[in-house]
């Protein structure tokens, strides 16, 4: 079952409430997003230890064969 943009966002901004979220609906077909996540919390973090975060604020929504997320292509970094 696709996910909303907006469901995304709202996960993400349940742990990042100050982030600025983008997400891009990457072929319309609500299973392949991109997301940018802009959190001062990433600051002197490394990009894995960031896309973490931002995967477990996911919830399992990307979790296994069923999960209702298929693709997310994430950039995550702190503000310049």
């Amino acid at each position: 079952m696709p996910m909303a943009a907006e469901e995304i966002e709202a996960l993400i901004k349940q742990s990042f409430p100050e982030a600025r979220v983008t997400i891009t609906d990457l072929r319309g077909d609500g299973n392949h997003y991109a997301a940018e996540v802009i959190d001062e919390s990433f600051r002197g973090q490394n990009r894995v230890q960031q896309q973490r975060a931002v995967y477990a604020a996911l919830k399992g929504k990307m979790d296994g064969a069923h999960g209702e997320l298929h693709a997310l292509a994430l950039t995550t970094k702190a503000p310049d």
